[in-house]
């Protein structure tokens, strides 16, 4: 066995309090054959703790590594399935106060295939985590007991409003910071936080794929490709933008067929890095003992999209790309389709005010439940965070506005909402990284099932977000706020039509799919009218008790157009009817004059190098949108993306003019 470890101090109650335990360890055949036996709740002195400690533990690892087994001689765990890692792996977990998961192994020849695969997934769990299983267990402890005195984490911090850039208005000041950005796209990363599955939805898939929208189904991966490749081509030296994802074991493989069977979308496939997330251990109870499913197997759960800055760090990945000349990352989510608009004015923002940490936000009402940003100041310190809105509220209360969270004269809180896209610079990221290993700001939210806090519901586990890095920085690292429209820059895909409906129904945001296309098509008209396009907007109407507005549809493709001062340069004196389409795909596409009445669709694709002018009066019946019917929301002949938005778009006459050859070329009605 060789020297004993430390003894805990203090010494736990031997093993971890479990008196049934520790009797089965201590009343045991010993080796001479006589019982040993040993009225425990006569133990009270530290040395008799000590003793029970490492004999516990002594007897412990020797009936594996011995291959015996105490109460009846059999041997539970064969040598062959300790080799030194294995061996070593145990130890630590059972010096760790974790002899459960090894208490009931059965005879030698009975279910070995699953205690091979149980070792094998217990190194893969403790390899994935810096400072391996113990680690995870040691930091466990700390938090569930921290937890359990229900400390307030804002303890002497006093909220103030964030240092904000208001970009919710398009005005010089938003041409300057995007003009600014737009220079920065060669010095770039895209790192994309891919969320799961489609479930909630209804969508049977991997979120990324499901179409942000219906008129020619562009799946979201895809729609993020053609933004970088449109970021590509506006380089002055062009370079492939490195495009980071991160995946859970759920999403692993089908996230590679996306990428696979559609040729990257024509990325290359060396710009992309799949970083592959692990899942943590689950824990039972505040002494932080990991949770089995069944024997041999434990319950294992996410540990948080801050998982995110730990990849980065392990794989080398953002280091190597700070040599590269990357000096900026772009966090995404996976299914936030406007997120490209406001990134050319957020990196515009960040390399003039020198953020390190720079979070986009939208504007919120008190109360709304979405996290606000807010810089928290202490005698010692100074963050600027999210805050969770059941937070803020009573924060600000015991602090600074004894009325809570109140709207200013716009009808807004002081502390705008966090959307969870990010702007960080590398050089402050990667050193901040090498300091922490990436494990950033862990914390525990058991749910318990009596007053003392001393049991769980059910099994909890640590998590971390990656917005909270900023938890890490210190006094010279700045933190800032960039405010944008909320539809121009954010639409959460999340929620099936029955729940946006309710959700609608109690005036809540629906978040659903048939909503984030309708805000999709809504951004595409924002552009349109900051180029002084004449632009109707249609009533909106309710699907399955989910409001969509079905037009005008515009998409404006990324090749189009990526700020909008190309969208002035591109469109003069143009109307949209309110139930009109309008898509622009290629980077030399002009219109001058050109009218879309009624239902009309006008769709122009042009390869680079076919430069296409368009103009006139368009009339045609364009796509019709078409609601579903019970019988077709409830058919499996009907694909599941239609399905959950409850309806579908059909072309009737749609005037579509695409060119794949050099050259010019002029449309005219």
């Amino acid at each position: 066995m060789g020297p004993w470890p430390p003894v805990p101090s203090p010494v736990p109650e031997p093993p971890h309090g479990d008196l049934s335990v520790c009797k089965a360890v201590i009343g045991l055949e010993a080796w001479g054959g006589d019982s040993v036996s040993i009225n425990l709740r006569q133990l009270a002195t530290r040395e008799t703790n000590v003793f029970l400690w490492h004999l516990g533990r002594s007897l412990c690892m020797m009936s594996f590594v011995c291959g015996r087994r105490f109460n009846n001689g059999e041997s539970g765990m064969e040598m062959e399935f300790l080799n030194a890692e294995n061996r070593e792996l145990v130890e630590k977990l059972i010096d760790a106060g974790q002899q459960h998961l090894f208490a009931d192994w059965d005879a030698p020849g009975t279910a070995d295939e699953a205690k091979a695969d149980f070792l094998a997934s217990l190194s893969k769990v403790d390899g994935a985590y810096p400072g391996g299983l113990a680690g995870y267990i040691s930091n466990a402890r700390k938090l569930l007991a921290e937890a359990k005195e229900g400390g307030n984490p804002f303890e002497g911090f006093v909220p103030h409003q964030p240092d904000t850039v208001d970009l919710t208005a398009f005005d010089k000041t938003y041409d300057h910071y995007e003009a600014l950005g737009q220079k920065q796209f060669g010095k770039v990363g895209i790192v994309l936080v891919a969320g799961g599955l489609g479930e909630r939805l209804g969508y049977n898939g991997i979120k990324l794929d499901i179409p942000v929208e219906v008129v020619e189904t562009t799946s979201y991966l895809k729609h993020y490709a053609a933004c970088l490749k449109a970021m590509e081509a506006r380089m002055e030296s062009p370079r492939p933008v490195p495009f980071i994802i991160m995946v859970s074991p759920d999403t692993d493989a089908k996230t590679l067929q996306a990428l696979e069977s559609n040729h990257y979308f024509g990325l290359r496939k060396e710009q992309i890095h799949i970083l592959r997330q692990a899942p943590v251990p689950a824990i039972s109870d505040n002494e932080g003992t990991l949770a089995l499913e069944e024997k041999y197997k434990l319950i294992l759960k996410p540990h948080g999209h801050g998982d995110i800055h730990m990849l980065l760090h392990t794989s080398g990945l953002a280091a190597k790309l700070e040599k590269q000349g990357i000096e900026h990352l772009l966090f995404i989510q996976d299914t936030n389709g406007q997120v490209f608009n406001v990134m050319p004015a957020a990196l515009g923002v960040s390399v003039t005010k020198g953020f390190d940490f720079n979070s986009i936000a939208v504007n919120r009402i008190p109360g709304e439940a979405v996290g606000g940003l807010a810089k928290l100041v202490r005698d010692d310190k100074e963050l600027t965070l999210n805050v969770e809105y059941n937070q803020l509220d009573p924060l600000l209360r015991a602090t600074v506005s004894p009325e809570g969270d109140v709207p200013n004269e716009q009808g807004f809180s002081m502390f705008p909402g966090n959307i969870n896209v990010l702007v960080l610079r590398m050089a402050s990221y990667v050193r901040i990284l090498e300091q922490s290993q990436g494990i950033i700001a862990e914390f525990v939210n058991p749910k318990y099932a009596d007053e003392g806090r001393t049991t769980f519901k059910k099994p909890t586990r640590i998590e971390t977000l990656m917005q909270d890095l900023p938890k890490l920085f210190g006094p010279d690292e700045k933190v800032g706020v960039s405010i944008f429209d909320r539809r121009w820059s954010f639409s959460a895909n999340k929620n099936n039509m029955a729940d946006a409906a309710a959700r609608h129904a109690a005036a809540g945001p629906p978040e659903s799919a048939a909503t984030a296309e309708s805000d999709f098509y809504f951004s595409g008209r924002m552009r349109l009218a900051a180029a002084g396009t004449e632009v109707e907007e249609a009533a909106e109407e309710l699907i399955l008790g989910v409001p969509f507005t079905p037009g005008p549809k515009v998409l404006l493709r990324p090749s189009f157009a990526m700020t909008l001062a190309e969208v002035r340069e591109k469109i003069s004196g143009c109307s949209v009817s309110g139930e009109a389409t309008l898509i622009l795909d290629g980077k030399d596409i002009v219109l001058e004059g050109v009218e879309l009445s009624g239902r009309s669709a006008l769709v122009i694709k042009a390869c680079d190098g076919a430069k296409v002018t368009v103009k006139g009066t368009f009339e045609n019946e364009g796509f019709e949108l078409v609601k579903l019917t019970e019988e077709e929301l409830a058919s499996d002949a009907v694909p599941e993306y239609l399905r959950i938005r409850g309806y579908r778009f059909e072309n009737r006459a749609a005037a579509v003019y695409e060119y794949d050859t050099p050259g010019e070329y002029v449309v005219e009605s």
